[in-house]
């Protein structure tokens, strides 16, 4: 082996140029080719998420079959009388006492709607026939229309103070409507309301 003066051994290069050498970082393919690889384009392909459906068509109906099958439930729930899948509002403690005791009672105002229309064609053809009973007969209408306005105000007088000492002032907040739900339900017929009366029969008043 012969010894060459103009090779330089290892161990005399300079210690700086092996320590650069040593800590320079490899470069990445990425960073060779300046733009991501076909897997990372892959990868951020999945994470993306459109804002908006492909289809505004589809997913609205879609939406709309939702709320009609759940308006269709809660209906038959107020049918059979079943309280626990009725609407939110129907299952307020308060609403559920006032049903109760409309239906307990008899109201005049039960009637009215039936009444109302006989009379109405009753005085059309009375008019033709009898034009004097026309005049009698719509007195007759308003007298019974001021005995079922006279009636519901007294219900709820006596309901009100019964709601307030049981769920307090919250229940007769005009919120709550509960006034008008209450003679609302006094003027339809019992068999005819909804949500449908607990009991068949009346005078089963809430505690």
């Amino acid at each position: 082996m012969t010894w060459n003066p103009f090779k330089k051994e290892d161990s005399q290069k300079p210690v700086e140029e092996t320590t650069k050498a040593e800590s320079a970082p490899a470069k990445s393919p990425q960073d060779k080719k300046g733009r991501p690889t076909p897997k990372m384009k892959q990868a951020q392909a999945q994470n993306l998420r459109p804002l908006v459906p492909a289809d505004r068509k589809a997913s609205a109906k879609e939406a709309r079959a939702r709320l009609r099958a759940r308006e269709d439930a809660e209906y038959e729930a107020m049918q059979k009388g079943d309280i626990n899948h009725m609407p939110k509002a129907e299952r307020l403690p308060w609403r559920i006492y006032i049903r109760d005791y409309v239906d307990a009672r008899f109201n005049l105002g039960e009637f009215f709607i039936p009444v109302a229309i006989v009379i109405m064609f009753a005085s059309i053809l009375v008019t033709t026939v009898v034009p004097q009973l026309s005049l009698p007969m719509m007195i007759l209408m308003y007298v019974y229309l001021f005995a079922v306005i006279i009636d519901v105000w007294l219900m709820w007088r006596k309901l009100k103070k019964k709601l307030i000492e049981k769920f307090g002032e919250r229940s007769v907040a005009k919120g709550m409507r509960s006034g008008t739900y209450a003679w609302s339900r006094a003027i339809q017929v019992r068999r005819w309301r909804l949500p449908k009366p607990r009991y068949p029969k009346r005078g089963h008043f809430p505690e």
